[in-house]
């Protein structure tokens, strides 16, 4: 990993084609006189190629919804991570507003985590993955013949739940045909 952030080359708006080495793991001011290029080098050069790579690692998907970013008018910039920017706004008086829903970082990092995210269950912590309906009868008859064959005297109740539809219209038989059935005696599992 670079310990620096090189630019080679700025040019955007008032820069004079610049080079630049900014130590990374530090807390870097840039100062000047009105008018000397430093929103232009900080804004509109280096934040908009960290996000302009930030917007490339997304999926296809992702990035239709953001739109495409114009690359900024410099020669090369390496060791720049993909970034994001916070940007001034006024205090929103909503009492569920957060600072992330405020300055919107919250709907970058929705995106992020949902690229790179693996979720998992509260309660055991497997993994959530996608499953076919196969998959999914195959676990639910796998969880009710362990329950039947660890307590095998007292009667066992199952319940499958299911959404139902109202005050849509159409045909909703699909939704409840299934293509195998299973009723569970106590001792024995019996297809209909």
């Amino acid at each position: 990993m670079q310990d620096f952030i090189k630019i080679r080359g700025a040019r955007q708006h008032n820069l004079k084609n610049i080079n630049l080495d900014i130590p990374k793991n530090n807390f870097v001011v840039i100062t000047g006189v009105s008018g000397s290029g430093k929103s232009s080098l900080a804004f509109d050069t280096i934040y908009a190629e960290g996000q302009r790579r930030y917007v490339e690692s997304l999926s296809a998907y992702a990035r239709q919804f953001l739109g495409v970013m114009d690359k900024p008018d410099v020669d090369s910039i390496e060791g720049l991570s993909p970034s994001i920017s916070i940007d001034q706004k006024t205090v929103s008086h909503n009492p569920r507003s957060t600072v992330g829903t405020i300055t919107e970082v919250y709907d970058y990092l929705r995106l992020l985590y949902a690229r790179v995210g693996h979720p998992h269950c509260p309660n055991c912590g497997t993994e959530i993955t996608k499953l076919s309906v196969d998959e999914i009868t195959q676990k639910m008859l796998d969880i009710i013949q362990s329950q039947l064959k660890t307590d095998t005297i007292k009667p066992h109740m199952f319940s499958l739940f299911s959404p139902v539809v109202r005050q849509k219209k159409g045909e909703f038989k699909d939704l409840s045909r299934n293509k195998r059935g299973y009723q569970f005696d106590q001792n024995k599992q019996t297809r209909y």
